[in-house]
């Protein structure tokens, strides 16, 4: 019976969103306007006009009023130009420089429902739209991020040849055939300019439980495996080389999944709403974390250093007095550690959500302007915070706004 449900109902979403992505069954990312592009870059509006006529910015398509709109290619191609010819040009392409490591950003929490990966979304599509170079990886074997990057995990990795992040880090068995698939044959690339995903699916959860296996074959010496520890980071060596910053949505459980993802990030981003049974989860979560990492670290000779450790308050809601006080309490307790910036509760995010879409993806006209700008100034904010902690692990001063000329 259970069965039949659910076959009904992944046959449903299926169908709504190939509708939703017509003619091309594929999700496209829109075109943007002066004021985006320039909130993005830095660079004035008035500087567009002049640069535009005097010939040094591309010509670019202009929507029904006339105005201009930019694709994230031709955003690409203008930040090109201002990096060879602006005044401070390495403002304008923010990336890794040379000797600097690819940063590896666990986005994580014990519980569901704390906005861990409407947040890595968010994150990974700002970063790439600022002009970074990323990498999103989806560890959750419910797949919520990779059907955010218009995958139906139920549908698309039915096949064998349809590998995902399991892939990359599952146990090799000779005998029954099972290979380790490379980082390159799992990433794939998506419709959102310098942004590049690995998908999940159900699959994953088995992960846990061959790790189990793994690590008594190998205390009996039955068979040689990597322990679960370094498999990511094993993986993610592949590509280091390709990205600037990887950030991974991690499933709501502190188990081996989760657990290889930590051992891989270099900075973790804890999602926690700002009530008192969110924070009492996360107390827990933390003092488990500490205990597990502790231990690992000691079995595999690799000391746990992270470049940061940051709390962002996610689904705030300023008027909520007993929000309000919890997010103080926090600040008190943890100090600087929690970002200024908290992601407003927003109805704008959720209802873009509906479509598998974001606030950055959204045709702004079908939207209430006044209720997706409060939710982008918010997202914003939390993001270039974030992005100046990522500048300040990299041992530079970093302001969002520092290249707007």
């Amino acid at each position: 019976m259970i069965s039949r449900y659910a076959d009904a109902l992944a046959r449903s979403l299926d169908e709504e969103m190939r509708k939703a992505y017509q003619p091309t069954e594929h999700k496209t990312l829109r075109r943007f306007n002066v004021s985006e592009v320039a909130e993005l870059t830095g660079i004035s509006p008035s500087n567009f006009r002049a640069r535009h006529k005097d010939g040094s910015f591309p010509d670019v398509e202009t929507d029904s009023r006339g105005h201009r709109t930019y694709s994230a290619e031709e955003i690409d191609q203008i930040r090109d130009i201002m990096f060879r010819t602006g005044k401070n040009g390495e403002a304008y392409k923010p990336g890794r420089r040379l000797g600097d490591e690819m940063q590896v950003i666990s986005v994580v929490n014990f519980k569901g429902g704390s906005s861990k990966t409407t947040t890595t979304i968010h994150l990974a599509q700002r970063y790439a739209l600022r002009g970074y170079r990323v990498l999103a990886i989806d560890m959750d074997p419910q797949g919520s991020l990779s059907t955010f990057f218009g995958f139906r995990p139920e549908l698309d990795f039915e096949d064998e040849d349809s590998l995902t992040i399991y892939d990359a880090i599952r146990y090799e068995d000779r005998k029954a055939g099972l290979r380790r698939a490379s980082m390159r044959e799992v990433i794939r690339k998506t419709y959102f300019k310098n942004l590049d995903m690995c998908p999940a699916s159900l699959m994953l959860s088995e992960y846990d439980s061959e790790t189990a296996n793994a690590l008594t074959q190998v205390a009996t010496g039955r068979a040689q495996h990597s322990i679960f520890a370094v498999r990511l980071t094993e993986a993610l060596q592949m590509v280091k080389d390709d990205y600037d910053i990887v950030l991974i949505d991690c499933p709501p459980q502190l188990g081996f999944t989760t657990l290889t993802s930590l051992a891989a990030s270099t900075g973790l981003i804890v999602t926690v709403v700002p009530g008192m049974l969110d924070v009492a989860s996360m107390s827990q979560f933390l003092k488990l974390t500490t205990e597990t990492m502790s231990v690992i670290s000691s079995s595999t000779k690799r000391p746990q250093e992270y470049d940061f450790v940051k709390f962002l308050i996610t689904r705030y809601e300023p008027s909520d007095g007993p929000q309000t006080q919890m997010a103080s309490y926090l600040r008190h307790i943890l100090g600087k550690q929690v970002l200024i910036n908290p992601m407003l509760k927003s109805t704008a995010i959720s209802d873009a959500g509906m479509t598998q879409q974001t606030i950055y993806e959204v045709e702004p006209k079908h939207m209430v302007k006044s209720t997706l700008e409060r939710a982008l100034k918010s997202m914003n904010s939390a993001a270039n915070e974030i992005e100046a902690v990522i500048q300040n692990a990299w041992g530079r001063e970093w302001h969002a706004s520092s290249s707007t000329t």
